[in-house]
């Protein structure tokens, strides 16, 4: 039996606004707009083309029958090689710094939290360079 995380769907309010956010921000290159239903609820979709071969799908998901989503039910991880830069972007396109990237050298890396457009927490991850 073969088993694979394959991807993440990440329910918004603005599909639009939100997309545009993690393009400008984490450069993901829309897939595809989907229309579609989910037991009976109508949703649209937008699929981001994976990062990298082997990589999950990130999906914006979009209840077309449903208020507001819930914005504490996920934390979105995000490694980069500049975790100050991507914080500025998600300033830049309308997201929030809420914790400014400090280094964590016991886990070896670099961490800030970001939100979106939405208020969707984000960690932001950079490896840090061994020693010597």
């Amino acid at each position: 039996m073969h088993n694979q995380f394959g991807f993440t769907k990440l329910l918004v309010w603005d599909l639009d606004a939100t997309a545009a956010f993690y393009k400008a921000v984490a450069s993901l290159e829309e897939l595809v707009r989907v229309e579609d239903e989910i037991a009976g609820r109508k949703i649209q979709e937008i699929l981001f083309n994976p990062s990298h071969e082997g990589a999950a799908t990130f999906v914006l998901l979009k209840f077309l029958d449903a208020p507001r989503a819930s914005k504490d039910e996920v934390i979105l991880g995000f490694i980069t090689d500049d975790v100050d830069a991507f914080a500025r972007r998600a300033v830049a396109a309308g997201g929030t710094e809420v914790q400014a990237a400090r280094d964590m050298p016991a886990h070896g890396v670099r961490v800030a939290f970001v939100t979106d457009v939405e208020g969707h927490l984000i960690e932001v991850v950079q490896m840090l360079q061994p020693a010597g």
